[in-house]
């Protein structure tokens, strides 16, 4: 079978986790702080801060900001859901904004015109766009929005560790940008995220909200605010940091795959049976993600794929699909297509350009028909 993802975990990665844990230092200690200041460098910010998850991340950052109760976030209708629920656990308000077809990004036609329109009790206070699957949002109209109607802004780049804009790393384009280290993500800790900012203040309270809002002082432990624990731990960071000097190459050569996939799929989106991405300059590819006619059942063409050896899966949720984040103030239209028929292929750089033409092949067999 081959898998949607794979962890690309060297013996050298695994090595250096023995190490940690032989040590017996196993909570946040030198592995991590090594960790902060080396993706800060790779990043080109002046502070990381490591977490247990990417929803960690999220979290922490709307609570650095004093975004509660009585306050509504933007988010992006195509995504995982963390990126909604950790506005709900802050107290605040989700609010839906439609995406783009082809990058699967937020609308910042869309973004404005909701801004502007914006009549509900709550105070608008960020936006939180989404970098989906690896390509970055358009980061330069949002920050322009936002700044227009005194929004802060939230980079979710969960999926985007390496993307670039503008000569710039996806998480370093706002406020503050968050991570997730998950084992679908190109560079793993397993469960892990990080933040990054450029905001001395802002960092240092992010610290204290990961560790029981808790700072040592010259006289001690002192606590400074209800907090919970989003520490990573030691040997989370050693895996990390085995494989972080591997990640531009590995991203290198997902872009190649990814281009690869476009051209040997195109015959496919010209037959009108799928719609492929967009070949960003900058996008980091996480994942592959083709969207089928609406004609085609997707669960029928997720299991005859798995009966040819192809592990596929759906992208991500539509937020107004789901039903649990009130009502979207403007009705989407792409997020749910893209829930209901964007199909994930598989995508990791230890693939083969055999490995995508038999994917390919395979897709095109089910979607037109043609026999094993």
């Amino acid at each position: 079978m081959l898998k949607l993802s794979q962890p690309n975990i060297s013996e050298a990665a695994i090595a250096a986790v023995a190490d940690v844990l032989r040590s017996g230092q196993l909570v946040h200690g030198q592995e991590c702080e090594a960790f902060e200041r080396e993706l800060a460098t790779y990043l080109g910010c002046s502070d990381v801060i490591l977490v247990s998850s990417g929803t960690a991340a999220l979290h922490v950052a709307l609570q650095a900001l004093d975004i509660g109760l009585g306050d509504a976030v933007i988010v992006p209708d195509f995504t995982f859901p963390a990126t909604a629920n950790v506005v709900a656990l802050t107290g605040a308000r989700p609010v839906i904004v439609d995406v783009v077809p082809g990058t699967y990004t937020l609308d910042t036609v869309q973004l404005e015109q909701v801004i502007q329109s914006w009549d509900g009790v709550e105070r608008l206070r960020a936006v939180l766009p989404v970098h989906e699957f690896g390509c970055i949002a358009d980061m330069r109209e949002i920050n322009r929005i936002a700044k227009s109607y005194g929004l802060a802004v939230v980079e979710d780049a969960a999926c985007a560790l390496g993307a670039r804009q503008d000569q710039r790393k996806a998480g370093t384009l706002s406020d503050v940008g968050c991570f997730s280290f998950h084992p679908r993500k190109t560079l793993t800790t397993g469960e892990g995220g990080a933040l990054a900012t450029n905001d001395a203040a802002l960092a240092a309270r992010m610290r204290r909200l990961r560790n029981h809002g808790m700072e040592r002082t010259i006289s001690g432990m002192q606590f400074f605010e209800p907090a919970t624990n989003y520490r990573m731990t030691n040997f989370q960071a050693a895996l990390g940091r085995a494989q972080l000097p591997l990640l531009d190459e590995w991203i290198c050569q997902r872009t190649i795959l990814a281009s690869i996939y476009k051209e040997l799929l195109s015959p496919l989106e010209k037959a009108g049976v799928l719609a492929l991405p967009r070949l960003v300059t900058g996008h980091s590819w996480q994942t592959f993600m083709v969207v089928l006619d609406a004609s085609i059942n997707r669960d029928e063409v997720i299991g005859e794929l798995r009966a040819r050896g192809v592990e596929t899966n759906l992208g991500a949720q539509s937020l107004s699909c789901i039903g649990i984040y009130g009502e979207p103030q403007v009705r989407s239209v792409f997020g749910p297509a893209l829930y209901k028929y964007g199909l994930a292929l598989p995508l990791f750089e230890r693939m083969t350009m055999d490995d995508v033409s038999l994917v390919a092949e395979a897709v095109s067999q089910v979607l037109l028909g043609e026999s094993a």
